[in-house]
Order: C-alpha cells, then sequence, then structure tokens
C-alpha cells in the first residue's frame, strides 16, 4: 500500500504567530506531498514496497538517494506535525522531566542544547532528541532529510521531537533570522505527545 501524506489535526493558521498560516500549507501540502509522492515512486516494484517507513530507514541502504531523501522527508515530517500542538496544551512532565533534567540539569539548559544544536546545523538540516532503549536521551542533528533512524546517523535511538530546520520551514515570516524560529518552536510543542513517544520507546 502506497504512503499517502498524513492530515494535520490543526488548521495551517492554528500555530500563528508562532509559525504562519502559507508556510504551514506550502510545507505541508507541497514540500511534504512531493516526499510522499517520489518515495512512493522510489519504492515501488521493491523490496520495500509494503514495509513501514521505519523499517525502510532503519534497514535503509544509504547510497540509496531516492529512497534515504525522500524516505527521510516522509518520516521526518509526518513527526514533526504532531510535535506541534496549535492549543498548547500539556507542559513537559512525567519520566521525560525527569530524563531531561538528569541529563541536562534543567529544562532551560535543555532548552539551550536543543536550540544550539538546531542553529548551527550548516544548510539544510533537523535537530532531534532522541530516546534509546532504557530512557537515555540526547541530542544531535542530520543534514537534509537524514534522521537518527538511518544506519550511523545522529546520536541513535528515535527521534520523540525534532524541528526542521531548512529554511522553507520559516523563511516566509524570519528570513534569515533562524534563531527566532527556534526560540517560537517552543512555543507550539506538544508535550504530551513527545512524553508519549518517549514512554513507547524507552521500554
Amino acid at each position: 500500500m502506497a504512503f499517502e501524506l498524513p492530515k494535520l489535526g490543526y488548521a495551517y493558521d492554528a500555530l500563528e504567530p508562532h509559525i504562519d498560516a502559507r508556510t504551514m500549507e506550502i510545507h505541508h501540502s507541497k514540500h511534504h506531498q512531493g516526499y510522499t509522492n517520489k518515495l512512493n515512486d522510489a519504492i515501488k516494484g521493491t523490496d520495500e514496497e509494503g514495509k513501514t517507513i521505519e523499517n525502510i530507514l532503519i534497514n535503509l541502504d544509504m547510497d540509496n538517494k531516492a529512497v534515504r531523501n525522500n524516505g527521510g522527508g516522509f518520516y521526518n515530517h509526518s513527526l514533526f506535525w504532531t510535535v506541534m500542538n496549535p492549543d498548547n496544551k500539556g507542559r513537559l512532565s512525567g519520566d521525560l522531566k525527569d530524563a531531561i533534567e538528569t541529563k541536562y540539569k534543567s529544562f532551560d539548559a535543555f532548552k539551550n542544547e536543543f536550540s544550539k544544536a538546531a542553529a548551527t546545523q550548516f544548510g539544510s538540516g533537523w535537530a532531534w532528541l532522541c530516546v534509546k532503549k532504557g530512557g537515555d536521551i540526547d541530542i544531535c542533528s542530520t543534514p537534509n532529510q537524514d534522521n537518527p533512524l538511518m544506519p550511523g546517523v545522529g546520536c541513535g535511538g528515535t527521534p520523540i521531537l525534532g524541528i526542521d530546520v531548512w529554511e522553507h520551514a520559516y523563511y516566509l515570516n524570519y528570513q534569515n533570522r533562524r534563531p527566532d524560529y527556534i526560540d517560537a518552536f517552543f512555543n507550539v510543542i506538544n508535550w504530551n505527545e513527545v512524553e508519549r513517544r518517549y514512554a513507547a520507546e524507552s521500554k
């Protein structure tokens, strides 16, 4: 069964003023749709057809640029939409809060480290919070549409929070002010979803 563009759980303008409606519409309906279409084309008639996106990426041949770029683009954006919340409901809590405070000493220190990873990723890419079995967490960044599920990429483990720092994610509203976009992102993080992912992937 072919991959399909996931629907958003909110309207394109729901994240304003932090992320504007026009950026969301183009990002979702054009960029993510493009990755979805090209991924389906790349795996059609191959052994990857019918597998989950996670299984495809974990076992990826990194020299297969079509699947690497478009499979990463499909997965990364699918996660990205869910870890944002227009109502800004839910605060960092529970086991994830404990893990962050154990590793980074405070939420502010974690925010600074995550923001630095996003701000210093040269060119296009992503910054991630990942979890490994047992609950250990790590922050890293990856270029282009790579992600930590891929062999030998990033910090390993499973991404539970990611921020897109390709210019198409923020340029209409923030131009070259990537740090301002990163700071705004923290106003719309869906911590309930990030905590759910942490609980599921840390076991």
